[in-house]
């Protein structure tokens, strides 16, 4: 479902404790001023926060908020608006409870005269309680080639916990990777941008909250995307067999979000028929 209008208002209109899992990536401080007003990063903390409010009585207890976003260049260095979100989303009740790093592998070349180019942006995770639903073995990576040689022939200290040299609390039991054929991931996400902008300027890949989707929610769970742009979080909800949700002001992207959906919608009827 595509909804049109202002996500400040339009959230006041869903449920309570409806939406699994928020993800979503708002226009960044200054840019998209033809689409958006282009928020200067002075005014972004409190034009997000009235927003962040909005959303937290939508989300369920145990459900999970990704904000994919990152700071500019103002005046010759990196705004600190993002650093400032943070702080209000803490002061507000929310639980910073990680950062993933979103590397760009496809980032395109240039050159600027005082900072190379940007191939990484920012994917906050917030909940409201420390307790939320996580279901870490949908995201798995195969363990690597690593493994076969590293675990072919052990000696005695890795069939035991070795404890860190410096004395952290951290330690490893080598033993443990054997017969492994699946690991938990990092949290970093090495992934290529959108190729086809998709008639957006900042769209990105589907994979992306396809990955969060997994690890955060399950089937018939509601995703929302309260920035929605051209509908990538929403389809990939749908392919996923969850039931997504996305908000935006813009009319056009709209119309070419309902287009994606009822493809994606399409394409998970044939799949369910096979």
């Amino acid at each position: 479902m595509i909804i049109e209008g202002d996500a400040a208002a339009v959230l006041q209109t869903l449920p309570g404790q409806s939406v699994q899992l928020i993800v979503t990536s708002p226009p960044y401080a200054d840019q998209r001023k033809s689409t958006y007003g282009g928020i200067h990063p002075n005014e972004y903390v409190a034009w997000f926060m009235e927003r962040a409010g909005e959303m937290w009585p939508v989300l369920r207890d145990e459900g999970t908020f990704v904000l994919n976003i990152k700071e500019g260049a103002v005046n010759g260095e990196r705004h600190t608006y993002v650093l400032d979100l943070i702080q209000a989303m803490r002061s507000a009740g929310w639980l910073w409870t990680e950062e993933f790093i979103w590397h760009k592998k496809n980032s395109y070349p240039g050159k600027w005269p005082n900072r190379f180019r940007d191939s990484w942006e920012r994917l906050l995770q917030f909940n409201k309680q420390r307790k939320f639903a996580m279901y870490q073995e949908e995201v798995m990576v195969p363990v690597g080639d690593w493994a076969k040689r590293r675990l072919n022939e052990l000696s005695e200290t890795d069939l035991t916990r070795d404890e860190s040299a410096t004395g952290n609390g951290f330690g490893k039991n080598v033993s443990n990777w054997v017969g492994r054929d699946l690991v938990y991931p990092t949290n970093v996400l090495h992934m290529a941008t959108e190729c086809g902008n998709r008639k957006h300027s900042a769209a990105f890949p589907e994979s992306l909250p396809s990955w969060f989707i997994r690890l955060f929610t399950t089937v018939g769970d509601v995703v929302l995307d309260p920035f929605c742009g051209s509908g990538t979080s929403v389809a990939a909800a749908i392919k996923l067999n969850r039931i997504g949700v996305g908000i935006d002001i813009d009319k056009d992207f709209c119309h070419i979000s309902r287009q994606r959906v009822d493809a994606a919608t399409l394409e998970s009827c044939k799949l369910s028929l096979l």
